[in-house]
């Protein structure tokens, strides 16, 4: 249950729980870090207003401005990516599983190098052990 790099800097793991266990954990995990959780959207909910049907599709936005303004500051349209946020989704087989953007792809993606900021290898580890701990790994 390796976390899986996709083209485009996307991140996906898979979660041994369900999709509500899933993100309960995840908000639970960015929580007790005291990460800021800005919006939780329900993509399912708003396409069952809209009439249509979509398996449970929730993006947690959540962030800390001492991590994300470094970048902006280096490159202010990196905003567009920022807060950072996390997809938890269940497939056509009932599985559930997290995606994310790599930070060290957001900032190459604004032309900044990750070595050189630090915050990146932090929101990074931080991602990892939000998702990690939703996943049950």
């Amino acid at each position: 249950m390796d976390a899986q790099s996709e083209p485009g800097g996307l991140i996906t793991l898979a979660s041994r729980h369900d999709f509500q266990s899933t993100l309960d954990r995840l908000t639970e995990a960015m929580t007790a870090h005291r990460a800021t959780i800005f919006a939780v959207i329900d993509h399912a909910a708003g396409a069952t207003a809209a009439g249509q049907t979509l398996r449970p599709t929730t993006v947690v936005i959540f962030g800390d401005p001492r991590a994300g303004t470094p970048l902006m500051q280096a490159q202010q349209p990196s905003g567009i990516d920022l807060p950072l946020k996390v997809l938890v989704w269940e497939d056509e087989t009932g599985a559930v599983w997290l995606s994310y953007n790599e930070p060290a792809w957001i900032a190459r993606r604004h032309g900044l190098d990750p070595d050189d900021l630090p915050t990146i290898a932090r929101m990074a580890e931080a991602l990892a052990v939000f998702t990690s701990a939703a996943a049950g790994v």
